[in-house]
């Protein structure tokens, strides 16, 4: 897996694996349920990435909406790729709620809503917390 990959903590918040593409639990949760959708090449920009990839992203991104949509009814997703830091080509994926989401025992808000997602600011979530949102987002794959 290329740097980008492990930097956001593959395999511990590894949500999905596909053959282009891995999916990945955000350590940082700017809202509820945020990921990284990062292709496993080396490739440094969108052009460079293989037409097998393009055509797996699709899957990959049905798939993941999928799962959100089941666990949170997000109200919107937004999808970031920036590669300012990272030089790998990855996917910021934010879902966004027009109101709060309780899980786990806490309610979550998107404090950005309706403007774009802050990245630089998290929402605070305990590590059993974190896995328990791994656990569920992994069951409802596919859903």
């Amino acid at each position: 897996m290329n740097a980008t990959i492990q930097k956001f903590g593959y395999p511990e918040t590894l949500l999905r694996e596909y053959e282009n593409w891995v999916v990945l639990l955000r350590p940082e949760q700017v809202t509820l349920g945020s990921m990284v959708l990062a292709n496993k090449s080396e490739a440094g920009a969108m052009s460079q990435i293989s037409a097998s990839a393009f055509a797996e992203l699709a899957q990959a991104t049905r798939d993941l909406e999928g799962a959100l949509r089941s666990a949170f009814q997000h109200d919107k997703i937004n999808y970031i790729l920036l590669m300012m830091v990272d030089n790998h080509v990855h996917f910021h994926v934010i879902p966004r709620y027009a109101s709060y989401r309780d899980f786990a025992g806490s309610s979550f808000e998107d404090a950005a809503w309706p403007k774009p997602p802050d990245l630089s600011v998290s929402v605070s979530v305990s590590e059993d917390q974190r896995q328990a949102l791994q656990e569920l987002l992994k069951s409802k794959w596919g859903a």
